[in-house]
């Protein structure tokens, strides 16, 4: 077997490449979405929504629920970006996801609460549902599988041509 014929893994899909995310987020991220694996929800990181606003993690439960979990990093990442009230129009569940020593009691009361770190997660307040209307699901059902067969395609052919999907 010649070195070309080896096979080449991925590279991971949660990292920091445009230098937005803290390390702390990257972790608190990870955590989470183990968490959410563990309830049956398949989640995939910074989805742009057709507000162009970007959800930390969007995940996908087995009956088709869709969750944005809006990670927060630090007390000043929670006072400087004030969009997350714009993601509730793309989710049936809004949640913050913070480290666990992150002040709780700042973080509204009207959306979910996950507690991460790299390892894991808990949800310490479940989040308000608010069902999205049939035509919203499916067209943010079908932004998640492009962006993940999108990324993929980019991760298994690094060197091909791929344009960002189309904004549903």
């Amino acid at each position: 077997m010649t070195s070309h014929d080896m096979p080449v893994a991925p590279e991971p899909l949660l990292t920091n490449t445009d230098g937005r995310q803290s390390q702390r987020a990257i972790e608190i991220a990870r955590g989470t979405q183990r968490l959410l694996a563990g309830y049956g929800f398949r989640t995939l990181a910074e989805v742009t929504l057709a507000n162009w606003r970007r959800a930390d993690v969007m995940a996908i439960g087995e009956k088709g629920e869709i969750w944005i979990i809006e990670i927060k990093s630090s007390i000043e990442d929670f006072r400087a970006d004030q969009k997350w009230p714009e993601y509730r129009d793309y989710c049936d569940r809004l949640f913050f996801a913070v480290a666990p020593s992150f002040p709780n009691e700042i973080l509204p009361a009207d959306a979910g609460l996950i507690i991460a770190d790299r390892y894991g997660g808990e949800i310490l307040r479940p989040a308000p549902e608010h069902k999205l209307a049939g035509a919203r699901r499916k067209a943010m059902t079908l932004r998640l599988v492009h962006t993940a067969a999108f990324r993929l395609q980019a991760a298994i052919d690094p060197e091909g041509r791929f344009e960002e999907p189309f904004n549903l």
